[in-house]
C-alpha cells in the first residue's frame, strides 16, 4: 500500500480540527484496510512505532519523538482507530482490531521489524502484537499498563475505577474528568487538555469512546485477569515502566503481579519514574524518552 498524497509539514491547518502545534513532524494519510490513518512522524533511521494511550493521540509523543530521533531513529505516531484525526469506515471494535490496524500500518510503510513506545490503549496492541508477531517486534517499552502476564490482585482494581463511565459515555459528554490529580501528577494547563481533546469535535470520534471500551478495552481485560497471555511465552524484551505515583501500581505491587516474570517472557525489566502517576509521558517525557532509547540500545546491542 502507498500512503496518499496528503502531506504536511506544518501545522496543517487544512486538517480538520487543526493539528495542535508539534514543530518538526511529517504528517501523512495512509489508505489501509477499512482506515485512513493520520500518522505523523519525525527522524530518520531504524523505525520506533509510538501507540498512544486514551484519550489522547498522536500529540502525546510531541516531546518525546523529536528525543528519539535525535538518537538516530525515525519516530513514527499514528492515531488509532477511534481517535485523534484518523477515519474508519467501520465504527465497531473487536478485541483485536486495533492490533490488526498497526500490522496494516507496518506493511503501508514497509516497516518488517521495529521497536515500540506504547502508553495505555496503545499498550495493549503493542502487547498483542508482541506475543501474536514477535518477529516484527524489536523490543518494547510499556507505560503505566502492566504485562500481560500479571497476576491478578485485588491490589490494581482502582486502576479500572474509569470503566463504567466509559462504558456508559454518551457522545458529547466531556472526557476532562479524565486528566485529574488521579491521574496525573502534575498538572495538565488548559491548552494540553484542549490539544488533546480536540478531536472530540468529530462525532465520529465521540461515538468511538463506548464502543473501543465495550469492543476492546473490557474484552482484553478480562484475558489479563483470566491468564490468557500466563500460558504463552513473550519472545521480545519488554521493560515496563510506571510512575511512582500511579497508586494502583506502586512498586511493591508492580514487583509482585510480575514476579513470575522468568516463566513467561524471554527478557523483562520494571522500571519506576519519581514524579510521574498513569500520564507517564506529560508528568516526565524526558525520563519515559530516556528508558526508551535505553532500552532501545540495549536490545540492538543484544541482536
Amino acid at each position: 500500500m502507498d500512503a496518499s498524497t496528503s502531506r504536511d509539514h506544518g501545522v496543517g491547518q487544512h486538517w480538520s480540527p487543526a493539528l495542535p502545534d508539534a514543530p518538526g513532524f511529517v504528517h501523512t494519510m495512509l489508505e489501509t484496510p477499512e482506515l485512513r490513518t493520520h500518522v505523523a512522524s519525525i527522524g530518520d533511521g531504524a523505525p520506533v512505532i509510538l501507540l498512544h494511550g486514551f484519550p489522547q493521540h498522536w500529540w502525546e509523543w510531541r516531546i518525546i519523538a523529536p528525543m528519539i530521533a535525535a538518537s538516530g531513529r525515525r519516530a513514527i505516531c499514528p492515531d488509532l482507530r477511534g481517535s485523534g484525526w484518523t477515519e474508519a469506515d467501520d465504527a465497531r471494535f473487536g478485541p483485536e482490531s486495533q492490533l490488526d490496524d498497526v500490522v496494516a500500518v507496518l506493511d503501508a510503510l514497509g516497516v518488517e521489524r521495529a521497536h515500540f513506545l506504547c502508553h495505555d490503549m496503545g499498550a495493549i496492541s503493542g502487547m498483542q502484537l508482541a506475543y501474536r508477531h514477535p518477529e516484527r517486534v524489536r523490543s518494547i517499552v510499556q507505560l503505566a499498563v502492566p504485562p500481560g502476564f500479571m497476576e491478578f490482585t485485588p491490589a490494581v482494581m482502582p486502576a479500572f475505577a474509569h470503566m463504567p463511565a466509559l462504558l456508559m459515555h454518551r457522545p458529547g459528554r466531556s472526557l476532562r474528568y479524565l486528566f485529574s490529580p488521579r491521574y496525573c501528577a502534575r498538572p495538565m494547563s488548559e491548552e494540553t487538555v484542549e490539544a488533546y481533546l480536540r478531536p472530540q469535535q468529530r462525532p465520529e470520534v465521540q461515538r468511538a469512546v463506548r464502543a473501543l471500551y465495550r469492543g476492546m478495552v473490557i474484552p482484553v481485560s478480562f484475558r489479563l485477569m483470566g491468564g490468557t497471555y500466563r500460558r504463552q511465552t513473550l519472545h521480545p524484551p519488554m521493560l515496563v515502566v510506571f510512575g511512582r505515583e500511579d497508586g494502583p501500581f506502586s512498586e511493591p505491587t508492580a514487583r509482585r503481579i510480575s514476579r513470575h516474570h522468568g516463566r513467561h517472557a524471554d527478557r523483562f525489566e520494571l522500571s519506576f519514574v519519581e514524579g510521574a502517576a498513569h500520564f507517564l509521558p506529560d508528568d516526565a517525557p524526558e525520563e519515559c524518552a530516556r528508558l526508551a532509547i535505553d532500552w532501545f540500545d540495549r536490545a540492538d546491542r543484544a541482536g
